[in-house]
Formats: C-alpha cells, structure tokens, sequence
C-alpha cells in the first residue's frame, strides 16, 4: 500500500520534472530516462511513454517526430498550457515546501 501511495506522489514529482525539461530543451523519451535516473527514479519505457501520452492529450506537452540515424524519434516540447501549469506548480511547492520546512 505504501509503494502505491509513494508512485503516484513521484509521478507527480516526475510530471514536474518533465514540463521543466520541455521548457529548456526538447527531449526524447531514453534522455529523459537517462535524466531522471540522475535523480533517483528507475523508470521504465512501459511507465514513461504512457506518462508522456497522456500529458500530451492534456495538451501539456507536444511530440515532434524526428529521423535521427534511421531511427524516428519522438520530441516532446512544452506547450503554453504545459507553461502555465509548470509555473503554478513551482509556487505551490515553494510555498508548501517553505511552510513545511518552517
């Protein structure tokens, strides 16, 4: 039960997480694999895609599909929606994490 309720807190945490990439750089799916492994999180294709799918049917972020090396990738950006609730979600948890820490 606890494992449960600690993914689906992460999986926010990950969301956040991705909407900040999406804002500095487009990305493909392994680099953000890579990237939150850095941080932490063993994440997995079958978890990541379905993640980043549903983010862009919510219209957060969008997929730009590229041909690197015979290979098409998919490049995720950050939509203005996506913008706007990475910005919400950064004061929520300034102030959260400070009224906490206090």
């Amino acid at each position: 039960m606890q494992d449960q309720i600690l993914r689906k807190f992460f999986l926010g945490f990950i969301q956040i997480h991705i909407l900040h990439h999406a804002k500095k750089d487009p990305f493909y799916g392994a680099w953000m694999i890579e990237e939150l492994k850095e941080h932490g999180y063993d994440m997995s294709p079958g978890t990541l895609y379905p993640l980043l799918h549903s983010m862009e049917s919510k219209g957060l972020v969008e997929k730009e599909e590229k041909t690197v090396e015979g290979k098409v990738r998919k490049y995720y950006k950050i939509t203005t929606l996506g913008n706007e609730v990475l910005e919400e979600a950064r004061k929520k948890a300034y102030e959260l994490f400070k009224e906490i820490r206090d």
